[in-house]
């Protein structure tokens, strides 16, 4: 029988599948069979010809788990879902079996075995599967994942705890994540000092990398729909800044920052040539990651020849104004996926570096 462990957060984008890899990375070292499932599974991806959730997905193509993908996403979510099980067109039995069957599978098969949840503790309750009664349902041990700080997070974990101690569900540690490093210590001393009374314990995630939540010019255009021009070796380099060619060509050039994504609107010939000159300078091709151009001026025929030649990842666009342009990408939440080799890289030595994974492996014996 395996040693289980649920991964539940706080909310999204807490790090709950970045904690999941780490998980599997370091139990892979200790464990000899080492599973993963997402039970309910909120965004389909096709991998393999079967329709999974796309975490399922990224730990099947990252650690070789191919052979069990149906067993790793039991329910998978599409658009009207929820809206069918109230109607009573989806059986709500059904998916629970599921999802038990499927766990229980894995368990004969795994020494350890990482049940990850899906947003915070309520999500899933429309279907009648959360996050609290799926681990109760499994009898799976929680760790919850937050971010960092302190009274957002105390706050947090009290509200997502309620619905466990509902369900009569062991929570036994929460993961401080996302820490801001310089007050790394102190946060989580004083989280310590609050939680000291309650029968979890406080683990140490990790501290904020920008690296880890900052996108690839793969998920820009991804997300903005947009075919991806120029230099394909740079597919996924990590975008550190985005900026907008707003000010004189001089002055833009000037204020370049590492790896930034520069917007200049399709007018702006003067602008775009430079940038694509520059690009062939390596001190530059550094700063450049690459242009967005929107507006519904055609670029210059000159200019396009500049930019082609040059072989300056562009994206184009006429549907989207810079300050939206500006607005979807700085809100937008990036996530891994298995071509992120350099954030996947990261997270593999933090891993190994900063993570107590004998600690967290005692507590859910």
């Amino acid at each position: 029988m395996a040693k289980k462990i649920f991964i539940a957060a706080t909310g999204q984008n807490t790090g709950k599948t970045t904690t999941s890899l780490v998980l599997m990375h370091l139990a892979r070292k200790k464990y000899e069979r080492v599973g993963f499932i997402k039970p309910i599974g909120p965004k389909p991806a096709l991998l393999h010809g079967m329709e999974v959730d796309k975490d399922a997905a990224l730990m099947a193509q990252l650690f070789g788990l191919r052979k069990d993908l149906r067993l790793m996403s039991p329910v998978v979510l599409r658009p009207g879902s929820t809206r069918q099980a109230v109607d009573g067109e989806i059986s709500t039995d059904d998916l629970q079996k599921r999802v038990i069957d499927s766990c229980a599978e894995l368990e004969r098969k795994c020494d350890f075995l990482i049940i990850e949840g899906a947003g915070h503790v309520g999500v899933g309750s429309v279907i009648k599967l959360s996050n609290a009664r799926i681990a109760k349902l499994l009898d799976a041990p929680v760790l919850m994942v937050t971010g960092g700080g302190l009274g957002n997070v105390v706050d947090s974990v009290y509200m997502n705890l309620a619905l466990f101690q509902k369900e009569g569900v062991d929570v036994r540690a929460i993961l401080a994540n996302k820490l801001i490093p310089e007050k790394r210590d102190k946060t989580l001393d004083y989280l310590r000092r609050f939680f000291a009374e309650e029968p979890f314990k406080v683990l140490a995630g990790f501290d904020y990398h920008p690296l880890l939540a900052n996108p690839t010019l793969c998920r820009i255009a991804n997300l903005l729909e947009l075919p991806l021009h120029g230099n394909r070796r740079d597919t996924h380099r990590i975008i550190n800044h985005v900026q907008i060619g707003a000010a004189s060509t001089q002055r833009v050039a000037e204020i370049l920052k590492d790896s930034t994504l520069l917007i200049v609107t399709s007018s702006r010939d003067e602008l775009l040539v430079t940038m694509a000159n520059l690009y062939q300078i390596p001190a530059y091709r550094g700063m450049i990651a690459g242009l967005l151009i929107p507006g519904v001026m055609p670029i210059g025929s000159i200019t396009q020849q500049i930019l082609d030649r040059s072989n300056i990842p562009y994206l184009r666009t006429e549907k989207h104004t810079t300050a939206e342009l500006y607005r979807i990408i700085t809100e937008d939440v990036s996530k891994l996926t298995s071509e992120d080799t350099e954030k996947l890289a990261l997270v593999r030595t933090l891993a190994d570096e900063t993570f107590d994974f004998d600690a967290l492996d005692s507590l859910f014996a």
